[in-house]
Formats: structure tokens, C-alpha cells, sequence
């Protein structure tokens, strides 16, 4: 099959770029979906059969409706007026089956199988309709094994109901033991186990039944081509889809899912462009491949482009928006996006309610995420995670540690990322003993195992308090081989204590384990730069050169009326430079009549005092906060964001900027949030 597909491949191109040139296509107004497309469910009636398969439409694997009582199937009764049911006996029925598929689409089995109790006549269809109920209700196989034994007269419907009930809940022997049992199968029996083998990633299995399999539809197509999209076969997948028969909306979109986690963007857009018809799935597919590909900026326009077709967003849509809006900072919208969840039905969903907590804490609005977190209704793991990460990432730590107590007296057991939020808490608040105890009871009293993650933490908690011969020491002792990010906040806390030897020590491990890490390189030069060794800087930076390594340039950015303006040191572009330079100017002095001195330590060059200061005085969140000074409304916030770790002289300035102008300056960098206000910072200068 795999050669017959290469064989008859068709190349085609399609013009570039995507967004500038989207094109209207028809749209799928489907109800809202909660979740990506993965694997598609063998039920036909979830997509478009095409025309061409008429002849061969599957029978529905879930419940009739009781507007298609009239029709007959190949074992079930006949359900025309005729002897033994009267109309009223008929209408009866009808007005049950009607009432039992209402509780089941609720989840209330308990009245759906009083009502079925209840009834005198029943049908096939009212039994297929308890069945489906009972199968896919985790941990109700048993019951439905049984109730799959007393139905008087099975059709094709039961036993598929019963065979996705295996598939959902029990092993693939099994249901493969149960398919063969089948005394008949049409195509959605076929369909059920190729989905349910997909699932599993027996690609294999699913393959062999796939060539068996006497007809085809969309669906079985759809099926292939999601499971060697989840297995990474990445390249067997375009093989079907290339030669599918038929392409419906859930073919594209796992092709382009596909795309997305392989970092294929180009050719996502092609195929996203190319689709005939659309579904909310597929813009969700596209907005969350932009966001987790680092280009959120185009994630949230796709978004405005699906508002503007008047396509409704759900809450997987808002989940990723509202993560680009975080790593953008982009409040304004993300306060947009908020307004939008109000007005629909999703203002009471856990999960939109846990994305905005999140956004408002990444973006610096911690009392708006904590109003937010109080009026949740209904409380997960996630929502405290969210909660307690974001206290600990503005260095509120004893405000962390508290809601964590809190949540365990709510009886809510902790998992993993709630470790690894306490450990952060612990770590910026520079709460050394109880990060080691809380480290020790993940364990012993509720059986979490450590990740990386936690070591990092543990790791980046003793260094920064000094305790770099302890930290070395632990990861010595981890149960698994170190990864660079390990490493890497050694030498950040090396940087810090100026432990020339350990920095060698953690750099050379860095950078055997990732040779192209910039932040290996830069943080020794780092480390050189403050002892003075400007030859070993040197050394460094001709190495980097010579194994091609590019530093990240550092920017800061700050959000005035939905626009974004970003800076870098020195920057030379931004058409209010003259003004903003002329208030650095301003500051400068005032600060240094405040009693500001340089750090000229963070000036990592070998150049004069005169123009270490200068360099200094225009660091990139410098730039950004002069800058918000003029426009920014007194009384309102100011916000800014880096991508690196903010400088000790910049961290030292801005304290007296906020005394001196007498305003609240909030900046995020790549470790945590500062919060600065009458000359002083939240982290009490331990970051």
C-alpha cells in the first residue's frame, strides 16, 4: 500500500506567504468542541460522508434518533404501525427513548435507568440507547456487559456500541476477540478498530485492518492518517492523506496538527489555506501551532480573523490565545479575550476561568487574577496550580506557601506542578529549610517522584542562597543524568556568588550537553567580566564565534493602547528616542543626587567608566520604562517585560526611579516578577 500511495503521488504548490493572503473559505458551524483533534471517532456522523460513498453509508454507532424509528435495520424488529404496537404504544415509546437519551447526554444514568425501569415496551433501540450509556461511562463495562447479554434482539448498532465500549475501557485483545465474535460488521465496525488501534499506536494492526477492510469512507481515511500523525510517522501520514478518497474537515486538520508539532509552519498554512471547508477545530489547530512555535504574535491575529468570520471561540481557543497573550504580554487583549468569556457560556468554565488566572498573573495583574480565582466556582488542581505559580512567580512566597496549605485542607491532593510551584515560592523568597522539607515530603507523604523540574529548582534554591558545594552535591546524587537546564542555573548562581572555579565546572557540563547554548557562553563571559579576567572574555567570545553560537540580543517591550513598543540597548529606531533619552538624562541626574551610583560590574565591556555608564544608562528596560514615564497615565502601572534576566545597575535604578516619580513600576525578566514602588523591589533584592 505504502509504495502504491509513493507511486501515484501528485506534487502540488501553493503560493506564500499565508496570513496576508487568507482567502474566504467555507466554514463548518459545528457545536463547540473541548478538545484537539487527536484521533477521530469512528462515529461517521462526527464528519461529512461524501457523496461518492453514499451507497455505502455506515449505520450509526450511537443513539437513533427517534425521528428514524420508521427505518429498519438488518436485525432489528420493525417498528412500522402494525401489530403488536398501537400509536399510543408507539408514541409511548418515543417519548421515553427521547427522555432516556436526554439524561444519558447529561450524565444522569441514575434517571435514565429509572425511565427504562419504568417502560412496559421496549425496543432495540431503546436498549442500544441504555447500552451507549453504560459503555462509555468509565468504569461501568461490567454493567454494560451485562446489559449487552439481556437486549432480546441485537443489531449491528448493539454490538458497535459494545465494541467502542471495549475500545474505550478495556484492551486490545479483547476487543479484538469481541470484533471477531461479531456475526456481522459494516463499516463503522471496521472503523472502531482501526481508531481504537490508532489510539494505542499499533499503527501495524490498524494498517493490516485497513487493507482488509472491504469498504472505506472518510472516516477509516481519517483514522490512518490522525494515528501516524500521533506516532510522528509524520511522512506515512501525507502519504494517505495524498491519496485519501475522500478528505473531510478531520484529514486537514490533523495534517495540519501534524505540521504544527513538527515545526512544518509553511506547510500547515498551505493546507490551512487549501481547505474547503473549516471547522472551529481547525482554527484551534492553527492558533495553538502559532503559540507553541513561538510566533504568538501570529497566533492572535488567526484569532481575530476567526472572531471576524464569526466563528465562536471555545475554551481550548481562549486556552492558547490567552498562553500567546501571555507570552506577548499583551494585557489589552487578554483583557478582550476575558470580556469575551463573560458574555458566553464559558464565564462559569474551570478551564477558561484557570487560563485567565494565568494570564493575568504572567501578565504582571496579580490582583486581578486572584479576584478571578475567588469567584471560580468549581476548583481543580489546575486552578490552584495557577494561582499558587503565580504567586510564587512575583516572589509572594509566604502568600504561595499559605494557598498551598490552604488547598490541601480542601482535601485537594497535589501533584508534580504543584511541587514545582511550592519549590519556586521557596526559591525567590529565599526560603532555603523549607524548600528542603517541602522537597523531602513530595515523596515520603504524597508519593510524587522528582522531575528535573523539581532538581532545577532545588538546584537554582541552594545557589542563590550560596550553597553551591550543597547544589553540586545534589545533582551528584539525581536518580537520572542531568539536563542542560541543570547546568545552566548552576551557573546563573554562580554568576551571582562569582565562583569562578564552579562556573567553569557547570559551563563545561552546559555546554557538552547543548554545544550551541548561547546562555553557557555568555554566562561565563559573565563571570569573568565581574572578576576582571577580560582575556578569558575574550577567549569566550572568539569561541562562540567560531562554533557559529549567536547570543540572544537582549529587548525589553512595554504595551501602550494595544501597541507594543520594543526596545534594545542602545536602541537607535524608535521614533521617540529624542524624548526618551532627554528623560533618561533627567533621571540620571536626579538619581545620582539620590545617592545612585553605577554598577559599572553590569557593564560587561572593556571600555572607560565614562562609557560603561552610558551603555548602562541605555539597558533596554531603561529605554522601556523612560519611555512609559511619558505616556503612561500617572497613577497606572507600568509594565515591562524582558527577555533576559534584568541587570543588577538597571535592578538598583529602577528602585530610585520609583521613589523619585513616585510611581509603580512592574517588570517581568526571564526568572520572576519585580514589583517596584517607593524605592523599593517585592524580591527584597534576592533574585
Amino acid at each position: 500500500m505504502y509504495h502504491y500511495l509513493r507511486n501515484r503521488r501528485n506534487q502540488r504548490h501553493f503560493p506564500l506567504p499565508f496570513i496576508e493572503n487568507f482567502l474566504p473559505t467555507k466554514h463548518c458551524n459545528w457545536p463547540f468542541s473541548t478538545f484537539t483533534v487527536q484521533i477521530p471517532n469512528a462515529n461517521p456522523n462526527l464528519e461529512a460522508v461524501p457523496s461518492n460513498f453514499h451507497a455505502h453509508s455506515p449505520q450509526r454507532p450511537n443513539l437513533l434518533s427517534t425521528h428514524n424509528l420508521t427505518s429498519t435495520h438488518p436485525a432489528a424488529p420493525s417498528l412500522d404501525i402494525s401489530p403488536p404496537f398501537d400509536q399510543n404504544t408507539l408514541n409511548d415509546i418515543i417519548s421515553s427513548n427521547k427522555i432516556i437519551t436526554s439524561y444519558i447526554r447529561s450524565g444522569d444514568l441514575s434517571s435514565a435507568l429509572r425511565v427504562f425501569r419504568n417502560m412496559t415496551v421496549k425496543t432495540t433501540v431503546t436498549w442500544n440507547a441504555m447500552l451507549a450509556g453504560y459503555s462509555r461511562k468509565p468504569g461501568k463495562l461490567t454493567e454494560a456487559q451485562k446489559l449487552f447479554d439481556q437486549i432480546p434482539e441485537k443489531d449491528t448498532v448493539s454490538y458497535n456500541i459494545m465494541l467502542a465500549g471495549y475500545v474505550q475501557n478495556s484492551d486490545m485483545e479483547t476487543v479484538w476477540s469481541f470484533f471477531n465474535s461479531m456475526p456481522s460488521k459494516d463499516i463503522v465496525s471496521w472503523n472502531t478498530m482501526i481508531s481504537g488501534f490508532a489510539q494505542k499506536g499499533a499503527m501495524a494492526k490498524a494498517r493490516e485492518l485497513f487493507l482488509a477492510m472491504p469498504k472505506k469512507n472518510s472516516v477509516t481515511w481519517s483514522a490512518m492518517i490522525s494515528g501516524y500523525v500521533e506516532c510522528g510517522a509524520l511522512e506515512l501520514a501525507e502519504e494517505f492523506f495524498e491519496f485519501a478518497a475522500v478528505k473531510s474537515v478531520v484529514a486537514w486538520t490533523a495534517m495540519i496538527s501534524g505540521y504544527m508539532k513538527f515545526g512544518k509552519i509553511e506547510k500547515a498554512e498551505r493546507l490551512f489555506k487549501e481547505m474547503p471547508v473549516k471547522n472551529l477545530v481547525t482554527w484551534n489547530a492553527m492558533i495553538a501551532g502559532y503559540v507553541e512555535n513561538c510566533r504568538a504574535e501570529d497566533g492572535l491575529k488567526i484569532f481575530r480573523i476567526m472572531l471576524r468570520y464569526g466563528i465562536r471561540p471555545n475554551h481550548s481557543s481562549l486556552s492558547s490565545v490567552l498562553l500567546g497573550c501571555s507570552e506577548l504580554s499583551a494585557l489589552q487583549l487578554g483583557k478582550e479575550v476575558h470580556q469575551l468569556v463573560c458574555k458566553s457560556s464559558l464565564r462559569d468554565d474551570t478551564t477558561a476561568c484557570t487560563s485567565l488566572i494565568s494570564m493575568y498573573c504572567k501578565c504582571g495583574v496579580l490582583d486581578d487574577a486572584w479576584k478571578l480565582f475567588l469567584e471560580t466556582k468549581s476548583k481543580g488542581i489546575v486552578s490552584w496550580n495557577a494561582m499558587i505559580s503565580g504567586y510564587a512567580q512575583h516572589g509572594a512566597g509566604e502568600k504561595a506557601l499559605h494557598l498551598f496549605e490552604e488547598m490541601r485542607g480542601e482535601g485537594i491532593r497535589p501533584d508534580w506542578i504543584t511541587f514545582v510551584a511550592v519549590l519556586l515560592a521557596c526559591n525567590h523568597a529565599g526560603l532555603v529549610d523549607i524548600g528542603l522539607r517541602y522537597f523531602d515530603s513530595m515523596v515520603k507523604d504524597y508519593g510524587v517522584e522528582p522531575r528535573p523540574d523539581h532538581y532545577t529548582c532545588m538546584v537554582d534554591l541552594l545557589g542563590r542562597a550560596g550553597k553551591l558545594v550543597e547544589a553540586v552535591d545534589l545533582i551528584k546524587k539525581m536518580p537520572f543524568k542531568p539536563h542542560s537546564a541543570i547546568f545552566g542555573t548552576l551557573l546563573g548562581a554562580c554568576r551571582i556568588h562569582k565562583n569562578l572555579e564552579l562556573a567553569e565546572f557547570a559551563a563545561q557540563n552546559l555546554l557538552n550537553l547543548d554545544p550551541q547554548s548561547a546562555a553557557g557562553y555568555v554566562q561565563l563571559a559573565n563571570v569573568y567580566a565581574a572578576t576582571n579576567k577580560w582575556d578569558h572574555v575574550a577567549r569566550v567570545r572568539r569561541s562562540m564565534k567560531d562554533n557559529k553560537v549567536v547570543k540572544t540580543p537582549g529587548y525589553s517591550w512595554i504595551e501602550i493602547k494595544s501597541t507594543v513598543h520594543e526596545f534594545r540597548s542602545g536602541d537607535r529606531v524608535h521614533p521617540e528616542l529624542a524624548s526618551i533619552h532627554e528623560k533618561l538624562n533627567e533621571l540620571e541626574k536626579k538619581m545620582k543626587l539620590a545617592g545612585y551610583v553605577p554598577d559599572l560590574e553590569s557593564a560587561l565591556h572593556d571600555v572607560g567608566e565614562e562609557q560603561k555608564e552610558q551603555l548602562l544608562l541605555w539597558h533596554s528596560e531603561k529605554l522601556a520604562i523612560a519611555f512609559g514615564l511619558i505616556v503612561v497615565p500617572y497613577g497606572t502601572p507600568i509594565r515591562v517585560f524582558k527577555n533576559l534576566r534584568v541587570c543588577g545597575d538597571c535592578h538598583r535604578a529602577i528602585k530610585y526611579i520609583s521613589a523619585i516619580e513616585r510611581r509603580e513600576i512592574i517588570v517581568r525578566d526571564t526568572v520572576r516578577f519585580h514589583h517596584f514602588k517607593g524605592g523599593c523591589c517585592s524580591c527584597g533584592d534576592y533574585w
